[in-house]
């Protein structure tokens, strides 16, 4: 709204932007559908790979590392309450500077860059499966490798949510509770009808996560295949739970949900988190130990892409009724796969928008869609290298996933590093912290912060040297982005200095409501609405 000064005045047009005003928030509900919408899609593919790599000991890792995600949503609770644009960028800038504010935005980049082609390809891979066993009913079989239609079908899913977010159509957090509703329903049936048949035929347990129980690929070991490191129980047990962290993957969506969340927002936050875990934990884990127990060991490896419809297929009960059960858990894998595709587009535009706004990107990258009013510069870029992703893996879900966990453990140790330095930088009064805080005098030792915050980077160092796919890509692709990072936030301020005295100033006069008063206007005066 722009008021339009009388010709005998001489006073600047004053310009009123209404930000959180015309905002509407969510319930809590919903926020928390938002977040499920991308970590709970892990449960569909990350058991398969954990126990790819780790043998058939992976769901007590599995176990372990969505227990452990209690401890990582408190650190994306104190970053988000602190901060309401809460993310890793953000609080790493605040608490390290910009160099390493650009460096670990970069590897969130590698995670949501990642995230739409994981999400795409195992959403294909669900499909293929049902469309595999109706054949074999038929007695026919697949004329081509199924990886090879997962990534042709990942392309097309990118590209149709590239093409809505061009648009302008993004998912809304009303469609995200439908689709964990109806997620809902799939498990309860999932677990009730798992339960009736471990009690009519029985099942087994997986083997404890002993050393001598895990049997690491040579691709799980990385550089450490020919070294004695791996027969240290501590070792051993550190790269478990580097192959099975994928698990908790998602949880950075927390920090995107506080900005919209309603009312009291850091109780709301807290509640969200806590629905998030436990719907998380039940999921994910159940999946895992009940592909253990219903599936035989012979036939599992056949299902290591699409564990669940692996356990619909090995229900007690006819077989047409199997098939109709695997068609719905395909039906409802593909919602939620495909809502951490359109996550990642949206993650990615926006990570990309708020780094551009701090200069660090060139102006001409945020140049509106002619029609859309979308930043679609941002978008194409992002659809460049997921589809450039889908291509270099050739649809391997397991070579995704392990690239994927890098930019996963990174950016939340990295937000986990910052906590820790702002613990000390800014020791004042938090509405909320990490729990276990001793205090000695005035300082304050952040015990339980720091103990999150040395796993996190224990699994970070042991899957640089497991996972070479991930290391060597992880690496190159933050290092590039970085490098590319400085050279436009240098070359920008440049711009921006040589522009100054062509640009028009404008001086900032914040208030918490808008009134003829403090905008300076008369009752009746015209005003212009854009």
């Amino acid at each position: 709204m722009v008021s339009e000064p009388s010709p005998s005045r001489t006073q600047p047009t004053r310009v009123v932007v209404a930000t959180t005003a015309l905002l509407s928030f969510i319930s809590l509900w919903r926020a928390a559908a938002i977040v499920l919408g991308d970590l709970g899609s892990s449960a569909f593919y990350a058991g398969g790979i954990a126990e790819q790599a780790v043998g058939k000991a992976a769901p007590w890792f599995v176990l372990g590392v969505m227990l452990f995600s209690y401890c990582v949503r408190a650190i994306y609770l104190e970053s988000s309450i602190m901060f309401v644009r809460g993310g890793v960028y953000r609080v790493v800038k605040e608490a390290m500077g910009g160099t390493m504010a650009k460096l670990s935005v970069s590897a969130l980049l590698f995670d949501y860059v990642l995230t739409g082609p994981i999400s795409a390809v195992s959403a294909g891979l669900y499909i293929i499966g049902l469309t595999s066993e109706v054949l074999l009913w038929f007695g026919v079989a697949l004329p081509v490798a199924k990886d090879t239609l997962a990534a042709g079908f990942a392309m097309l899913v990118i590209l149709y949510f590239w093409w809505r977010n061009t648009h302008g159509l993004h998912e809304s957090s009303g469609d995200a509770l439908k689709i964990i509703q109806i997620t809902t329903v799939m498990v309860v049936i999932l677990l009730l009808w798992s339960v009736v048949t471990l009690l009519m035929r029985g099942g087994n347990l997986p083997p404890p996560p002993v050393p001598e129980n895990l049997n690491f690929t040579h691709e799980a070991l990385g550089w450490l295949k020919d070294t004695r490191f791996p027969a240290i129980t501590a070792i051993a047990l550190l790269i478990g739970f580097g192959h099975s962290f994928l698990a908790m993957s998602g949880y950075e969506s927390l920090a995107q949900v506080y900005r919209e969340i309603e009312s009291p927002k850091a109780l709301n936050l807290r509640k969200t988190a806590l629905v998030v875990f436990i719907y998380s934990v039940v999921l994910t884990v159940s999946v895992s130990f009940l592909a253990t127990a219903l599936i035989p060991d012979a036939d599992r490896h056949n299902y290591y892409d699409n564990m669940i419809s692996g356990i619909a297929m090995h229900l007690i009960g006819p077989h047409s009724v199997q098939l109709a059960f695997q068609a719905f858990v395909v039906i409802v894998g593909f919602l939620i796969l495909s809502g951490g595709v359109n996550t990642s587009i949206v993650g990615s535009n926006a990570v990309l928008n708020r780094v551009s706004e701090d200069g660090v990107l060139p102006q001409w990258f945020r140049h509106p869609h002619k029609r859309y009013g979308t930043t679609h510069r941002f978008l194409n870029l992002v659809l460049c290298l997921q589809l450039l992703t889908v291509l270099v893996s050739g649809g391997h879900i397991y070579v995704l996933g392990e690239a994927y966990a890098f930019g996963v453990i990174w950016s939340f140790t990295l937000q986990a590093v910052a906590l820790v330095v702002l613990r000390h930088t800014s020791p004042g009064a938090r509405e909320w912290r990490v729990p276990l805080n001793l205090k000695i005098g005035r300082r304050e030792i952040p015990i339980g912060l720091l103990a999150i915050t040395l796993a996190l980077l224990s699994v970070a160092m042991i899957n640089l040297f497991t996972k070479q796919v991930a290391t060597i890509s992880g690496i190159a692709f933050t290092l590039v982005l970085y490098v590319a990072f400085v050279i436009s936030e240098r070359a920008t301020a440049k711009r921006r200095a040589n522009e100054d005295h062509k640009l028009d100033q404008f001086q900032l006069q914040p208030s918490v409501d808008v009134s003829p008063q403090k905008i300076g206007i008369l009752v009746g005066e015209s005003l212009t609405c854009t």
